[in-house]
């Protein structure tokens, strides 16, 4: 991982919060900081990784969860979710993770609404193969056909010429057959049409990867992964051999609640206590630290916690904390 490299600059009287682009001496990252007496201002460096044709911050936003528990529902209350997402936008984010099924349609327009129009860098990612039905049960829509239906729909709702990546959600029963090529052809289709400029790949095996990676060029790859299930590992491995972006689903742990084996997990909570910072930084850092191609889309509906996943940034484990961390498992 590169950590955030503390620096000092001064500039006029104008501060933009975030400056994404090329840093001092050659590296890329964004540059954030806040005034401090007169024109000086202190910075700090993110950590960035390629997400097809943009370079994002590792720190993203999922936008699931602004539709509720399992996604079927409108937000509690819209002007709030309008704010979490401007929020989202000034504090630096420029990934957000969204789809078409999310509400079912809501979030893509909730998305729209608070931020349209775009920011130049701002990268939005969205999944298809996956719809639902009048009762809002999630169901597969993956011919070649309907993938295509998917993409023009996120365009649509979002209204954009061009998303950064769409992701393959497939099924996970690790497949390389006629049909998932059928599949790959049809989101290389468009991205050669320009629909999309990446094609990207979400609950994958070993084997679809290497097959669909060895075809064509694969901007991203989404896989449940976090500190307490890293069956994905192999998947993890192959990203960082390929120079794939890796982007872990459920960061925090699956399922939510008491039954969550990352942030009720003894060692997290005792690891967080000991160091002053929160379990979800915690577990959000150990994955920062894991692997520089890993782009993390952590979801909620709260902007302090949104502030607080991204404040994760800033943690150090020390060898003590990787050491015990090590040992959780579901």
């Amino acid at each position: 991982m590169t950590r955030g490299t503390g620096i000092r600059v001064t500039t006029g009287n104008h501060w933009d919060p975030v400056i994404p682009g090329h840093l001092p001496g050659g590296q890329h990252g964004s540059v954030a900081g806040t005034r401090c007496g007169g024109s000086e201002v202190v910075v700090k460096l993110r950590s960035t990784f390629p997400l097809g044709r943009l370079r994002v911050r590792r720190s993203g936003y999922g936008a699931m969860q602004l539709a509720g528990p399992w996604a079927v529902n409108p937000p509690a209350d819209q002007a709030s979710a309008i704010d979490l997402l401007r929020a989202a936008i000034t504090a630096g984010i420029d990934h957000i993770d969204t789809a078409q099924y999310y509400g079912p349609d809501l979030v893509n327009e909730l998305i729209r609404e608070a931020l349209h129009p775009y920011p130049p860098e701002l990268a939005i990612v969205s999944k298809v193969a996956v719809g639902s039905d009048a009762a809002g049960s999630v169901i597969p829509h993956d011919d070649p056909r309907q993938l295509r239906q998917g993409i023009e729909a996120n365009l649509r709702s979002l209204r954009v010429g061009q998303l950064a990546a769409v992701n393959l959600r497939l099924p996970g029963d690790g497949r390389v057959d006629a049909r998932f090529d059928d599949q790959l052809a049809a989101m290389v289709r468009a991205r050669d049409e320009g629909l999309i400029a990446g094609v990207g790949l979400s609950n994958v095996s070993l084997g679809q990867l290497r097959h669909a990676a060895d075809g064509t060029e694969i901007a991203c790859v989404q896989n449940l992964f976090h500190l307490a299930d890293r069956s994905a590992t192999p998947v993890l491995q192959e990203c960082i051999r390929r120079d794939i972006a890796f982007v872990p689903f459920c960061p925090l742990g699956l399922p939510r609640g008491a039954a969550n084996p990352v942030l009720t997990s003894p060692v997290v909570i005792q690891t967080a206590g000991r160091l002053g910072v929160t379990p979800p930084q915690i577990a959000l850092q150990w994955l920062l630290q894991l692997a520089p191609n890993i782009l993390l889309i952590p979801g909620t509906a709260s902007i302090a916690h949104l502030l607080d996943n991204l404040a994760a940034e800033d943690v150090v484990l020390d060898d003590q904390a990787l050491r015990q961390l090590d040992g959780v498992s579901g």
